[in-house]
C-alpha cells in the first residue's frame, strides 16, 4: 500500500500536483475535520481523458463534447482525484478551501467546504470502482487522518441529500472500515 506524507501547506508527496484556481482561504479558525468522497467522469461515463483536469483548471472546451457546453462555466475543484488506475492527482493544497461540496450541511454545520477535504474518484453512480482506487483512497485517507483531526468520512450524498448521489450505490464503504482499526488513537472517528 502506498504511503503519503503531507507538507505544511497540505501538499501530498507522490501526487501529481496540478494547481486549480478554484479555491480560496478557509475561514479563520476552521479545523479540517471531514473527508468528502465524490465521483466524477468527463464526459459522463468515460474515463481516462483530460476533461476532469480541464474542468478543475477552467480550461474545459465547450465544443469538445455536447455535455461540456452545459458545464464549462462552472468554477469547481477538489483537493484530490484518484483515477481508475490509481493515479493520484492533487489540485488544491489541503490547507486551502477547495470548491467541491456546494450547498451542504453535516451535523448542523453548513458550508462543508470550510472544514473538509474533497476526494474525487474517477467513476460514476452506475459502475463499481477499481481495486487500485480503493488502495490509494485508503492510503490517502489514512495519511490525512494522521495529519488532521478527521472525525468523519462521508459521501457527497450525505452532506447534500436529495441534491447529490455520489459516490453512488457501488461505492464499497466496508473497504474503508479498516480505517477504524488503524486510527484507534482517534476514538471519535466515524467511517
Amino acid at each position: 500500500m502506498p504511503q503519503y506524507s503531507i507538507d505544511q501547506d497540505g501538499v501530498i508527496t507522490g501526487a501529481d500536483f496540478t494547481s486549480s484556481p478554484n479555491h480560496d482561504a478557509r475561514p479563520e479558525g476552521a479545523t479540517i475535520s471531514m473527508i468528502v468522497i465524490h465521483n466524477i467522469s468527463l464526459p459522463p461515463g468515460e474515463y481516462g481523458g483530460p476533461g476532469i483536469t480541464e474542468l478543475f483548471t477552467n480550461k474545459l472546451d465547450p465544443a469538445a463534447h455536447p455535455y461540456y457546453a452545459t458545464i464549462h462555466e462552472l468554477r469547481v475543484s477538489a483537493h484530490f482525484l484518484i483515477r481508475r488506475d490509481g493515479a493520484l492527482q492533487q489540485f488544491v493544497p489541503c490547507e486551502a478551501r477547495a470548491w467541491h461540496a456546494g450547498v451542504s450541511t453535516w451535523q448542523g454545520q453548513e458550508r462543508c467546504n470550510d472544514f473538509s477535504i474533497g476526494i474525487e474518484l474517477e467513476g460514476s453512480d452506475s459502475e463499481a470502482f477499481t481495486p487500485a482506487q480503493y488502495i490509494v483512497l485508503t492510503a490517502l485517507a489514512e495519511s490525512l487522518c494522521k495529519h488532521y483531526p478527521i472525525r468523519d468520512i462521508v459521501g457527497h450524498s450525505d452532506i447534500a441529500p436529495g441534491r447529490k448521489t455520489d459516490p453512488g450505490p457501488h461505492f464499497d464503504w466496508q473497504r474503508l472500515a479498516q480505517l477504524k482499526a488503524s486510527s484507534a488513537q482517534n476514538p471519535t472517528k466515524s467511517v
